[in-house]
């Protein structure tokens, strides 16, 4: 079949952003940086026994090959404390000590050289007493820390009532960023993490203007893994849009590696980190001619493994067809038992239906391999699937 140019310009334009980012310290945390210019990083945490050092240095690596950029470990017994050496030696992305209650495991984090420690002003024993000391010790051994403020902890002397408001929680973290900046240490990032979107982006944004803090955007609790993606999804698009948000972590009752693909994916939408597969797909409907649901799906699946930033488009129908696969990479517009393949915005060639997925992935292969010299390092590849 003869090409038939459609007229899209080769000529490629950064892609939209939503909001300035607010400009913000920036703070060392092991190999890399949150904050200032630095990218927005996706964290985690791992769900093994901390103690246990190979199944959390396993878990540490299912979750960096999944675009985990910073991951946390919990530490509430003292075989926890002693296993952080290890882990923070040997894991491939910087490790961050999750600690409450006991402030010596603060000290035995900062010493085991793990590159940040997470701190709990609402439920550590006498914690204001200890600042100095933990202040001096981050200092002396170059370590990062995150005040973490949660609702479901948060220190009492801050409540008015009965309910955890917003300025409950940023009156707390003030409080503690206080106490530090008095002991010349700034090395450290904050959170104020509610279970509700609503009230938690209403405190990033008091944050936010108080200022210029490192924020490490949260919704804690935020359910089972469809409710929790929708919850981290909305509130974190409202303040990645306004500019508010350093690195990210989806708080998910799922695998961890489930709020990694999530939280890239996040990032992606937002045009906030390098898109890699991106399926555009229709959502069916009556005019639909091919089963759309089928035909996303083995796409997605059968390019999941590239690692260039591909956009591939799969249409149902000759509505939006055509449109939505001119502007892909690739894309297909199927009807009347046919699929259209398109390239760069130009037919290549008509399939029958029965060949338009082995089709798209011989396609794609192709271009990837030819994108793959020119692709931005850690992009990857995007499909489209209408």
């Amino acid at each position: 079949m003869t090409s038939v140019s459609l007229g899209i310009p080769s000529v490629k334009t950064p892609p939209p952003v939503l909001a300035p980012r607010r400009k913000t310290r920036k703070v060392k945390l092991g190999s890399l940086y949150v904050g200032g210019d630095a990218p927005i990083s996706v964290q985690s945490m791992t769900t093994t026994p901390t103690h246990d050092i190979n199944a959390t240095l396993q878990q540490i690596a299912e979750l960096t090959a999944a675009g985990c950029d910073i991951v946390r470990v919990a530490c509430p017994r003292q075989e926890d404390a002693d296993a952080l050496t290890a882990i923070a030696a040997k894991s491939p992305i910087p490790v961050i000590a999750d600690i409450h209650f006991q402030p010596k495991y603060v000290f035995a984090a900062i010493e085991a050289g793990c590159a940040g420690v997470r701190v709990n002003p609402g439920n550590i024993r006498r914690f204001d007493d200890q600042v100095k000391d933990i202040a001096k010790a981050a200092k002396d051994h170059g370590t990062a820390l995150r005040i973490g403020v949660n609702a479901g902890s948060i220190d009492q002397r801050m409540m008015k009532g009965d309910r955890v408001t917003p300025e409950a929680l940023v009156a707390s973290a003030k409080w503690e960023a206080s106490l530090f900046e008095e002991h010349d240490f700034h090395d450290f990032g904050i959170s104020v993490k509610h279970n509700d979107p609503i009230i938690m982006v209403e405190a990033y944004r008091q944050l936010s203007a108080e200022g210029d803090w490192p924020l490490h955007l949260g919704v804690t609790e935020a359910g089972p893994a469809f409710q929790g993606t929708i919850k981290s999804s909305v509130a974190f698009g409202i303040l990645l849009g306004e500019g508010i948000g350093d690195t990210i972590r989806v708080s998910l009752s799922a695998p961890p590696v489930e709020e990694v693909k999530v939280g890239n994916q996040i990032l992606q939408s937002l045009n906030l980190k390098p898109r890699k597969l991106d399926i555009v797909s229709c959502p069916s409907c009556g005019r639909a001619q091919v089963d759309v649901y089928t035909l996303a799906d083995e796409v997605t699946e059968g390019l999941k493994h590239l690692e260039v930033p591909l956009r591939v488009a799969v249409m149902g129908c000759v509505v939006n067809g055509p449109g939505e696969a001119r502007e892909a990479d690739l894309g297909v517009a199927s009807g009347n038992g046919k699929g259209q393949i398109f390239v760069k915005g130009e037919v290549i060639k008509t399939v029958p239906e029965a060949e338009i997925v082995e089709t798209l992935l011989a396609e794609a292969n192709r271009i990837a391999a030819e994108m793959g010299e020119d692709a931005p390092s850690g992009g990857a590849p995007s499909v489209s699937v209408s």
